[in-house]
C-alpha cells in the first residue's frame, strides 16, 4: 500500500484530501504545519507528499529540501495558490515533481498520482529474487528466509550465492570465483579463504540432505538448486 502524507493547513481541504486518497487505497497521514510534517518524515517514509507551500510556520520549499535528501525517492507535488511561473520554478528546483494550483480538481489530481504511481512502476528495476519454496533470496534487499525463518547472510555470501544461481549448472573453478567475487574489489585471497567461505555458506543453508553448492573434484563447484542428497557432499 502506498504512503502518503498530506502537509496542509487548510482543514478542509486537508480532510477533503485525507477522505479522497483514503478512498483510492492509499494509507494516508496528514499534519498541517511545517514541524509537524518534518517530525512525521524523520519518523516514516512516505511513497508521495501532497505539499502546501504557504504554511503557518515556515513554507514547503524549505521542507521539500530538508526531506530530499535522506528521500530522494519520494515524489513531491506542491499545493499552492501561487501560479507565478517564477514560483513553479523554485518549486521544482526545491526537488518537487509537480506544481499544482489552487482551486484544483480532486479528481484530476487523483488520476494524477495514479498515473505517477503507475510508471514508477513500470520503470522500477526488477527485483533479483530466487525462491525455491524452501530457500528465499531477494539480492535487491538482500534479506534470506529459510524454512520460514530468517536466515543472516553478509554481503559477500549474497554476492556467492547470486554468481551460482545465474550460472544453474555451471561449473565454475576455483579461480573464476576467485576472480569475480574478491579480485574485483582488489581483495586478493588464496583458495583456502575460499574453500572455507563456501563451507560457512553450506554450513547456512544446506540441512536435511538438501545441497545447493556441489564440489566437482578437480574442476569446482556447481550450483545444483536444492537437490536432495542422501549423504553430504563435503569440500
Amino acid at each position: 500500500m502506498k504512503k502518503i502524507l498530506v502537509v496542509e493547513d487548510d482543514r478542509l481541504l486537508n480532510k477533503t484530501l485525507v477522505y479522497n486518497l483514503s478512498g483510492e487505497g492509499y494509507e494516508v497521514t496528514s499534519v498541517l504545519n511545517a514541524q509537524t510534517a518534518a517530525d512525521t518524515l524523520r519518523r516514516s517514509a512516505f511513497d508521495l507528499v501532497l505539499l502546501d507551500i504557504n504554511l503557518p510556520d515556515g513554507d514547503g520549499y524549505d521542507l521539500c529540501r530538508l526531506l530530499k535528501p535522506d528521500n530522494p525517492d519520494t515524489i513531491v507535488i506542491f499545493l499552492t495558490a501561487n501560479d507565478q511561473e517564477c514560483d513553479q520554478m523554485k518549486g521544482y528546483e526545491a526537488g518537487a515533481v509537480d506544481y499544482i494550483t489552487k482551486p484544483f480538481s480532486i479528481g484530476a489530481l487523483l488520476r494524477k498520482i495514479k498515473a505517477m504511481f503507475a510508471m514508477l512502476e513500470r520503470h522500477k528495476p526488477a527485483r533479483e529474487i530466487y525462491d525455491d519454496g524452501r530457500l528465499f533470496l531477494d539480492f535487491s534487499e538482500q534479506t534470506a528466509i529459510l524454512d520460514g525463518k530468517p536466515l543472516t547472510l553478509t554481503a559477500m555470501e549474497f554476492r556467492m550465492l547470486n554468481l551460482f544461481r545465474k550460472n544453474d549448472r555451471v561449473v565454475l573453478t576455483r579461480q573464476q570465483l576467485l576472480e569475480r567475487l574478491w579480485d574485483v574489489d582488489g581483495n586478493y585471497v588464496d583458495e583456502h579463504t575460499l574453500t572455507t567461505a563456501i563451507s560457512r555458506l553450506r554450513g547456512k543453508i544446506e540441512t536435511d540432505g538438501i545441497v545447493y553448492i556441489k564440489t566437482v573434484y578437480g574442476m569446482g563447484y556447481q550450483w545444483v538448486g536444492g537437490e536432495f542428497y542422501c549423504s553430504r557432499t563435503f569440500l
